[in-house]
């Protein structure tokens, strides 16, 4: 049997700093900033923030945030714009159903179906998120600068072609 030739050292440091690495790096220490403003936030629900600072709240559970509409939306399609399975957006959703934050409602076009919408303390609780986002994105600035911070969201915007460029 032939002997396998030796492979030469790899360098794996490109691992640790390739861009979709450093992107979700980024991602995650930005949505944990938020969640922080918002845990601390007078305006948000005293029960809310508790959960928020304790981390009960999660990355996932500000897809919700993110995705539903202020006219609500059904299950399915709020689980395709936040690019989750519907079972998983289900879950979510009746968590925040139980902190309060949305509401399963009867859909005015479908009597069969069933709309996901915010509450009044999930409203407070979006514009807490707005309120955090606009700080998170200020800190970033100051950090990076005015112009890497303005070159970095243009090229995230083409790279991203468009899609999902909502909070």
């Amino acid at each position: 049997m032939a002997e396998t030739p030796p492979f030469p050292p790899l360098d794996d440091g490109w691992r640790q700093t390739h861009l979709g690495r450093l992107l979700g790096h980024a991602m995650r220490r930005f949505d944990a900033r938020v969640l922080e403003l918002m845990a601390h936030n007078v305006e948000v629900p005293l029960a809310l923030s508790n959960l928020a600072a304790r981390d009960q709240v999660s990355a996932a559970h500000v897809h919700i945030t993110r995705h539903l509409s202020l006219d609500g939306d059904r299950l399915t399609d709020l689980a395709q714009r936040a690019g989750m399975t519907k079972q998983s957006m289900a879950d979510l959703v009746d968590q925040c159903a139980a902190w309060g934050l949305v509401v399963r409602e009867p859909d005015p076009r479908d009597a069969r179906a069933r709309r996901v919408c915010f509450t009044a303390a999930g409203l407070a609780w979006l514009q807490a998120f707005r309120d955090a986002v606009a700080q998170a994105e200020a800190e970033f600035r100051m950090e990076v600068g005015d112009e890497v911070a303005t070159v970095v969201a243009i090229g995230l915007e083409a790279y991203a072609g468009g899609d999902g460029l909502s909070a």
